[in-house]
């Protein structure tokens, strides 16, 4: 398996990185986060101008035809910047349910704005108690005519606030935690009792409890197969975890710099603590845990590829096993290498902890994984 980039993703990889670098620094991302919910309008446009928001969609659709490589690429830079705009909910999760499930019609009503940046999405999954179960759901969505009343509660919705349309799971029949009879519907944010609670969280990032109330919808609003959506939101979260594998890799990577060149810097008995060989010591165990982090997320990237359903869901639930294991590792450390300064408002390398652990709880934690790649007879 070729672990290299290619010219192409390397001049991405360069360009990204430039954008990044310049737009965000941690007093920068400090003024973005008082920003209408929570990330900077400016940043998403200057990602649209680079075409980094239409990577994923296909030329016809007025894309770049990019794939998962490519994906990675830019959620490492996200994840070393500590950016905040809403691009794994936007481009790589509504992205996602557009080009795997939508029709010629939604995608062209869709795509276009998320492609320009004129537009931002939510993913509305979580409920209640559902944990990380994707079929456990209990908003209902029943037809009325020739479109859907929708109405239950979801939690924790990144961008909810400011999306402009959410994407919401559904079910159409069945009980609670059955596999079959749920759907994917786009709804308006604006619509007629749909109503938002947003706060920030621990990570800097805005979400928000949104409850629809007997929401009014057309029939153009569901995505796929309204009645057997669940193999479709599964491909599409696997996708999604994929990409947050990608954002811990920037992320560990941003705080063993960090890291590294405090202990270059900091004195103590009238020498750099870097000097001391068992602080070294850990500093090299950092780095070995985030190249097992790295190579894991570049080979979920590419299981993309893979035929088979299984093993492209295998390989992500092993990739977000190790990647889960080394941002606790090395967010743990960065922390107490710091020193008393690491537990501060004031220390980015907290922020980075503190994403880091909320990254590791979306979509499923390590235990959680672990249950999952065990099942199928995998070993981590």
């Amino acid at each position: 398996m070729d672990f290299d980039l290619s010219e192409e993703q390397r001049l991405l990889k360069e360009s990204v990185d430039g954008l990044l670098t310049d737009a965000y620094d941690f007093e920068k991302r400090k003024k973005y986060m008082k920003e209408e919910g929570g990330w900077s309008k400016a940043i998403w446009g200057r990602l649209a101008e680079q075409g980094l928001l239409g990577l994923p969609f296909e030329e016809l659709d007025g894309g770049f035809g990019a794939g998962a490589l490519e994906t990675m690429i830019v959620m490492e830079a996200l994840g070393r910047a500590l950016a905040l705009e809403p691009y794994l909910a936007t481009v790589v999760i509504t992205g996602g349910f557009l080009r795997h499930g939508g029709s010629a019609t939604q995608k062209a009503a869709y795509i276009p704005s998320i492609i320009d940046g004129s537009k931002t999405f939510a993913f509305a999954q979580l409920e209640k108690n559902s944990r990380y179960d994707l079929h456990d759901v209990t908003t209902s969505a029943k037809r009325m005519g020739d479109g859907w009343i929708i109405d239950g509660k979801k939690f924790v919705v990144i961008n909810g606030k400011n999306a402009d349309t959410l994407v919401v799971t559904a079910r159409t029949e069945g009980a609670q935690r059955d596999k079959s009879g749920i759907g994917v519907f786009l709804v308006p944010a604006n619509a007629k009792r749909v109503a938002k609670k947003s706060y920030p969280t621990q990570d800097g990032l805005h979400a928000a409890d949104i409850t629809l109330t007997d929401v009014e919808v057309g029939s153009d609003a569901a995505i796929g197969d309204s009645e057997n959506g669940l193999p479709l939101i599964e491909r599409v979260v696997d996708e999604a975890r994929t990409a947050l594998c990608a954002e811990a890799v920037g992320a560990m990577d941003e705080s063993l710099k960090t890291t590294v060149e405090y202990l270059k810097t900091r004195k103590q008995f009238g020498v750099a603590i870097g000097s001391f060989q068992s602080l070294q010591h850990r500093a090299a165990d950092m780095f070995v845990a985030l190249e097992q982090a790295r190579s894991m997320s570049m080979f979920a990237s590419m299981a993309a590829d893979f035929g088979d359903a299984t093993e492209r869901t295998n390989a992500v639930a092993a990739a977000k096993v190790m990647i889960g294991r080394s941002s606790k590792f090395i967010g743990q450390q960065s922390i107490q290498l710091h020193g008393g300064i690491g537990m501060t408002m004031e220390a980015k390398i907290g922020h980075y902890f503190k994403r880091l652990t909320m990254i590791e709880n979306t979509f499923g934690d390590v235990d959680y994984h672990l249950c999952r790649v065990s099942e199928s007879g995998g070993l981590v």
